[in-house]
């Protein structure tokens, strides 16, 4: 289970003195229990692994629209650090699908769905979230699945 190997690896960065590393697991964890609090208070269950990942994808991509407007603004020290965060949190990520597998996927899911036109755009990603969640940039699979779509 993840939530295990995120203090594990806490435990690991606080003998070995990884500031960096220690860091951004507690920002990791932080989040996790925000979520885990939203989830009691809507009464659900504490995330399960697939929502984790959701989450770690979400904070990667968070942090690589930080790092671009961090360069803009010339401030590299604080890119760097949204770097190394990064870094940290995409290990704990699956190997991400490439063009070739994302396409492959998403024509799976639109036989799956019987998705005939635009409007079954949703019923597709929704398949695709279910099945690849942690492994596919859902920002770009939604691309592709409108232009794998029939028009209509």
């Amino acid at each position: 289970m993840l939530r295990d190997r995120f203090t594990a690896d806490m435990k690991e960065a606080m003998k070995a003195g990884d500031k960096r590393r220690l860091g951004a697991i507690r920002l990791i964890q932080a989040a996790l229990k925000d979520k885990d609090i939203e989830a009691r208070g809507n009464g659900k269950d504490p995330l399960s692994d697939e929502e984790i990942l959701a989450l770690l994808q979400k904070m990667v991509k968070q942090r690589q629209e930080s790092i671009a407007m961090y360069e803009q603004g010339g401030r590299t020290e604080l890119a760097q650090q949204e770097k190394d965060e990064v870094e940290v949190i995409s290990s704990y990520l699956p190997k991400q699908m490439d063009e070739a597998e994302t396409r492959a996927a998403i024509e799976e899911a639109i036989a799956e769905t019987g998705a005939s036109s635009m409007k079954d755009m949703g019923k597709v990603v929704g398949a695709l979230r279910a099945k690849y969640a942690g492994r596919m940039d859902f920002g770009r699979a939604s691309g592709l699945v409108k232009d794998m779509l029939p028009k209509g």
